[in-house]
């Protein structure tokens, strides 16, 4: 249980440090959806959906107001799509058809994004997977609260090259149509089955039925609480972040097993991300800076980066057995204004962000680029971070926006929590004859574990 001294240390944490539950996310699955007619198929979607999540919101708010802890996000996760209506032998009009649906079922919920437009490509491609890649353009740009993801590698398979290719060229369509879908859009290599966080969220084939995954963040805290030990050794920086971790997952585990149990639905996992905002105070740059150096991207900031999102691990794991998803510290230029303002200085670059890449928990995350980068350079950007996540056996992810008549040092605004985006250089050499071999990457040497 959590004691007197806890609530008054949460109360603190949610007042002065902007400690929040960035998302609760219901996981649906849509398996038993499945049949032969596309509108059959989502009638049934639409009614699972709506019928399951229908106190969602609700259920989000009362805890909100009852503890007193911010719930900012309610949302839903959905049975990657291409597998859900493998059955329907669909083309691409189908499954924008279905992204409708979704959308209309979110909408209907309250719920401000539905994840799970998604393939599972790792290994190659089904005719229901390709059609869905085909589709997420349009499916997108075509909806408000729809997220598409699509899995181009593992350390188990190796990389797609082909889905690599295809998802640069779906990429720069997306842009063309309306640059917000990019931004709904993520592609992952070790892409994980319970992730409460958009847009990479989807309801994996081993999860349950229904499931309640909570997302907790809190930059600001960890911030607040290195500020108390400014100038002392790692040892002491380490143990203070654990410890803030601790008690970061300790409301995300209150406020979880509340919405489990109100719903009636099995409680999955505590994602311990620390997700930063736009707001000043809500932060990873600004612990950066807080560890000692100037802006992030100088010398020191992927080892900074390695030792929080450790000790962050370590600190959750003590507090709950259900520790999962991406549980880390997430790195998304757009929604950090630290970031923002070290990538404008020219401390940041996309060559460093890609080094920090392989300690943090996803990727390259809302990073714009020139409107008029090639689908190959972006494919080889995407190459470069499914190559990282395959040889360390850990999760990365890339969410590029094209920025189509925008060129470096101009700025996007997207607005909410997905912030602004400088337009940042990209390096000007060609990739396409590499991107065009095509094929599969085998998987490494030390994939083979069993």
């Amino acid at each position: 249980m959590i004691n007197q001294h806890e609530i008054n240390e949460t109360n603190q944490m949610i007042s002065e440090a902007k400690l929040d539950v960035r998302t609760i996310t219901m996981g649906i699955s849509l398996l038993d959806c499945a049949t032969d007619s596309l509108p059959r198929f989502c009638e049934k979607v639409y009614d699972k959906i709506t019928r399951s999540a229908e106190h969602l919101v609700r259920v989000g708010d009362d805890i909100a107001l009852e503890y007193g802890v911010p719930i900012v996000n309610k949302r839903i996760s959905v049975t990657p799509v291409a597998q859900a209506a493998a059955s329907l032998c669909c083309d691409e009009d189908g499954f924008v058809e279905i992204a409708r649906t979704l959308d209309r079922a979110a909408q209907a919920v309250g719920v401000n994004f539905i994840g799970g437009f998604s393939a599972l490509v790792q290994k190659g491609s089904t005719a229901s997977d390709l059609a869905l890649q085909h589709a997420i353009p349009r499916a997108l740009a075509e909806t408000q609260r729809v997220c598409g993801s699509v899995n181009l590698g593992s350390t188990r398979a190796g990389i797609n090259m082909n889905a690599v290719a295809r998802m640069g060229r779906m990429i720069k369509q997306a842009a063309e149509i309306d640059i917000n879908a990019c931004a709904k859009l993520v592609v992952f290599c070790n892409a994980v089955e319970d992730n409460p966080f958009m847009a990479g969220a989807f309801h994996g084939a081993g999860e349950r039925d229904l499931v309640i995954n909570v997302g907790v963040s809190g930059p600001g805290v960890v911030k607040r609480a290195l500020e108390e030990v400014r100038g002392a050794d790692f040892e002491t920086v380490c143990e203070t972040v654990k410890r803030t971790a601790f008690k970061i997952t300790r409301v995300g585990q209150l406020v979880a097993q509340e919405a489990a149990a109100r719903l009636n639905v099995p409680f999955g996992i505590i994602d311990l991300s620390l997700a930063p905002t736009p707001a000043v105070g809500d932060s990873i740059a600004e612990i950066f800076e807080e560890l000692g150096l100037e802006k992030a991207g100088a010398p020191g900031t992927t080892a900074a980066l390695a030792m929080l999102n450790d000790n962050v691990k370590k600190g959750g794991i003590m507090a709950s057995s259900y520790v999962g998803g991406l549980s880390g510290a997430f790195i998304p230029v757009s929604e950090d204004h630290a970031m923002i303002e070290a990538v404008q200085a020219g401390a940041l670059t996309l060559e460093k962000l890609e080094a920090m890449t392989c300690v943090c928990s996803v990727g390259l995350d809302m990073v714009a680029v020139p409107g008029d980068t090639s689908a190959a350079t972006i494919a080889g950007i995407i190459a470069d971070e499914m190559a990282i996540g395959m040889i360390n056996h850990k999760t990365t992810a890339v969410r590029i926006i094209p920025a189509v008549g925008k060129q470096v040092g101009d700025v996007i605004d997207f607005g909410g929590l997905l912030g602004r985006a400088p337009v940042m250089p990209v390096n000007q050499f060609s990739c396409e004859n590499f991107i065009a071999r095509g094929g599969r990457v085998p998987p490494p040497v030390h994939s083979f574990r069993n």
